[in-house]
């Protein structure tokens, strides 16, 4: 392990870079998250070394490939901590992170997951950051977008019963809907990898909810979008940040589906501000690609963390935490400051598709 590093210290010729450590599922079934995410991290670190580093040292990023498996990203973190890293960037998403967490709060290792919204990751220890805001929050915010911006006054929801993820926008979701006086008239469950929703469906139909709400990543969401119109369901469809994604799983002809949607996200790229701009054309000249909101939380993340290690003057893990803790940054996905669970409070970007398009609608807090 890398001893304790004060701002006085001279860096050795042994120690001359700063190694972070990296995870993220880079192959498996929800590559396109870790892959995206990784992809953040990455351009944030070349810009960092390209401008001088952190502490004077260029970064030594090790990005290890964990499957989207809990048991992978463990073996993984080992690998890391193996290696000496001074800091974790990670996990992608929710149920590897919260594993990586548990053993990252033995090792006091300071730990930012860019994407990772299960509630309990940040519990496992005071060394536990996250850069989004979490399932919870979501769903009060989705809430708030049913009564104010679409005035519901019922509402249904689809929810996926093998998800944490899931279940935590909707549990929420249900105990703001009725603070807010909207009559929750219907809920469906389905499980993990099912494909035939109409049985759900054709109940939701008959009760004719204002709102769908639909917690689940992009594939299920444009499944049962799709089905849900087959059926002769009419209300307007809302989901999560899962919904990043959702046009890419349909075929054009199949977007009069989603038409008109409302999702829960963490920028938009509409935002004309500076730092968003600029953050868009470096990651799209360096990609190929428009970045998706993984990306701008994972860049957000890795700059997050060295403002924290520079604030601290060093790369001692009590004092990196402890910056980290005390944070107010302006990022890609806004500004952020750390609640006593270390959970960013920030606001909530709402988009709207259309014609298969994302564009920025409102910002809800």
């Amino acid at each position: 392990m890398m001893g304790m590093i004060t701002s006085a210290v001279v860096f050795s010729k042994d120690d001359s870079t700063i190694k972070i450590g990296g995870l993220g599922p880079l192959t498996g079934p929800v590559a396109i998250y870790g892959v995206s995410a990784t992809n953040g991290s990455k351009l944030a670190f070349e810009e960092i070394n390209k401008n001088g580093g952190i502490l004077g040292k260029k970064v030594d990023f090790i990005l290890l490939d964990e499957k989207g498996d809990s048991t992978e990203a463990i073996t993984a973190y080992n690998k890391l901590v193996d290696n000496d890293i001074v800091a974790l960037i990670g996990d992608v998403t929710s149920k590897p992170s919260l594993a990586v967490a548990e053993i990252a709060a033995e090792d006091n290792m300071p730990m930012i997951t860019p994407t990772g919204t299960q509630l309990n990751i940040t519990e496992a220890g005071p060394n536990v950051f996250r850069v989004c805001f979490t399932d919870p929050y979501q769903g009060v915010i989705l809430a708030k977008l049913a009564k104010e911006k679409l005035n519901a006054k019922t509402a249904a929801i689809m929810v996926n019963n093998s998800s944490d993820y899931s279940d935590g926008v909707a549990r929420s979701f249900i105990e703001e809907a009725k603070k807010l006086g909207v009559e929750i008239v219907s809920k469906e469950g389905y499980g993990e990898g099912d494909k035939d929703f109409k049985a759900q469906l054709t109940k939701i139909a008959t009760v004719n909810p204002d709102v769908l709400l639909i917690p689940d990543y992009y594939e299920q969401a444009a499944l049962i979008t799709t089905q849900a119109r087959e059926v002769g369901i009419k209300s307007q469809f809302i989901g999560p940040d899962g919904w990043d994604g959702v046009s890419k799983a349909l075929d054009p002809s199949a977007y009069g589906a989603i038409e008109g949607s409302y999702f829960t996200n963490h920028y938009s790229l509409d935002d004309k501000s500076e730092k968003v701009q600029n953050f868009l054309k470096s990651y799209t000249d360096t990609y190929g690609e428009a970045p998706s909101a993984f990306s701008a939380l994972s860049y957000d993340a890795v700059y997050l963390l060295k403002n924290a290690i520079e604030k601290a003057g060093s790369t001692d893990k009590d004092a990196v935490i402890e910056a980290i803790k005390n944070s107010k940054f302006n990022g890609v996905t806004g500004h952020l400051k750390f609640d006593d669970k270390n959970n960013p409070v920030k606001a909530v970007t709402v988009l709207k598709i259309t014609n298969g398009k994302y564009s920025y609608d409102s910002v809800i807090q």
